[in-house]
């Protein structure tokens, strides 16, 4: 398998990896706009793309205090890839490509049952409430909100999150 780098996902490139799946993402689940991603990474199987995951920059402010952050996010696999270590392989090159980038963190927005790969990817929870923009205004996260540091001095601050933007 080729990592590749993506500009952006094509209707074909989105059909590789949906597959015949209905809802890959899990979307059903929370009603949510999502912003798109600056740069996405990408695995390829001869002509066909079997996994990704993207980042962006974004602002949040934590008590107080506004920061940069990458927001990591899209990370998809298709259904027949699945259960051979991509998602991880896709996550940890975002992480790799991202460390040269400058913010101190990654953050990223997950469903409950997928925090266990993230977990061992070194995120942790945010206990705090975490609010995002949306297009009738800011809302509340229900999704579970996950940071990392990517400065060895980094330590996630206490108090309220809130995204400037809407969540990956």
């Amino acid at each position: 398998m080729e990592l590749i780098e993506l500009p952006d996902l094509t209707d074909e490139h989105r059909a590789q990896l949906e597959g015949d799946e209905e809802d890959p993402f899990d979307g059903a689940r929370s009603n949510f706009v999502f912003q798109p991603k600056e740069v996405r990474v990408a695995l390829q199987d001869g002509d066909r793309l079997v996994a990704a995951a993207g980042w962006l920059h974004v602002e949040v402010e934590v008590a107080g205090t506004r920061f940069p952050v990458l927001g990591v996010g899209g990370v998809i696999v298709n259904a027949d890839h699945r259960g051979r270590g991509l998602a991880r392989r896709v996550v940890e090159e975002v992480l790799e490509r991202a460390d040269k980038d400058g913010a101190d963190f990654a953050l990223l927005f997950c469903l409950d049952d997928r925090a266990g790969l993230y977990r061992k990817l070194g995120f942790t929870e945010i206990a705090a409430p975490v609010t995002v923009d949306q297009p009738g205004g800011p809302k509340r996260m229900q999704l579970l909100a996950m940071w990392r540091a990517l400065a060895p001095e980094a330590r996630w601050p206490d108090g309220p999150v809130r995204l400037h933007g809407k969540p990956f």
